[in-house]
């Protein structure tokens, strides 16, 4: 039978199987001899062991559309990525680190903006604007008022969407509006392994209709950046690329050069300062991992 995986947890993998009905599996040993990891969204053929209890054996992975590194995933179309506008304020830096991580992965990316109503509409259409500059969709909402609900929704149809966000903006309350069954799912699986209250640890895929996955992810706090050279950084922040090749050095990094059409922008406003700052910062980042990498290898 195929199946499709929506949970792992220590070595037992979750599978909605084409009957409908969930199944407890295990990979086979050939899967780590041959150094493939099952991944939640991988399409797989399992071997039931156990019609009554639902319990089988993973025999095959099926072809991979692609692979997400952070958060580990497979088979997906695209990014959802949640930030509250207020309680907590958005981690502007955080959000651009996940952007770049997307760009670097060629994974389209929605920007969803919770807690609506916590903010005035001057400070909505200014986040807004800062992020459709550098070619994203973005969307604002509010769970508690209800507003914006139906764009995130239409948003995601007949598409495998990976839902992220640090923890506390309001990602499960979504959730819960697009798919109230989610609880019951995750209670399902909770039920099997022994486990009580759910806390998203681990990512999750839940069916929200025919065509339409949602795969819930934990919650972060940090995000490291792709192995890439700072040079190559410039490629990922989009709303630089118009001027790509402009600068009076080329390569320019963007930072200290004179005549540099990006630092030109960033004066007159047409790009944004918290975005360049951040840029700034992430070039030096990899700049100093970089020299770490170099000394270790000379050492």
């Amino acid at each position: 039978m195929r199946g499709k995986i929506i949970k792992g947890i220590a070595g037992f993998y979750y599978i909605w199987g084409e009957d409908d009905c969930l199944y407890e599996c295990k990979a086979k040993g050939g899967f780590r001899k041959d150094g493939i990891k099952p991944l939640v969204g991988d399409n797989v053929e399992i071997q039931i062991l156990d019609t009554q209890e639902k319990l089988g054996n993973i025999e095959k992975i099926l072809q991979r559309k692609n692979e997400l590194i952070r958060p580990a995933v497979a088979n997906i179309d695209q990014a959802m990525i949640i930030f509250a506008m207020a309680e907590p304020m958005p981690n502007l830096n955080l959000l651009d680190r996940f952007l770049v991580m997307m760009e670097w992965q060629g994974v389209e990316t929605v920007i969803c903006f919770s807690k609506q109503d916590v903010v005035d509409a001057t400070k909505e259409e200014e986040l807004k604007a800062v992020y459709e500059s550098c070619s994203n969709r973005v969307i604002a909402f509010s769970s508690k008022e209800n507003t914006g609900i139906d764009q995130v929704r239409e948003c995601l149809l007949g598409k495998t969407t990976v839902l992220a966000g640090p923890s506390g903006v309001g990602k499960s309350s979504l959730l819960n509006r697009l798919y109230p069954k989610a609880q019951s799912q995750t209670g399902e699986i909770s039920e099997k392994i022994g486990r009580g209250k759910h806390t998203t640890r681990h990512s999750e895929l839940f069916h929200i209709d025919r065509h339409t996955f949602l795969f819930d992810t934990p919650g972060f706090s940090s995000l490291r950046l792709p192995e890439i050279r700072p040079e190559e950084l410039c490629q990922y922040f989009t709303e630089f690329l118009p001027y790509e090749g402009q600068c009076r050095f080329l390569p320019c990094s963007h930072v200290h050069e004179p005549d540099c059409v990006i630092r030109e922008k960033l004066e007159e406003g047409i790009i944004c300062r918290s975005r360049y700052d951040n840029y700034v910062q992430m070039y030096g980042e990899l700049a100093e991992n970089g020299r770490k990498t170099n000394w270790r290898k000379k050492k």
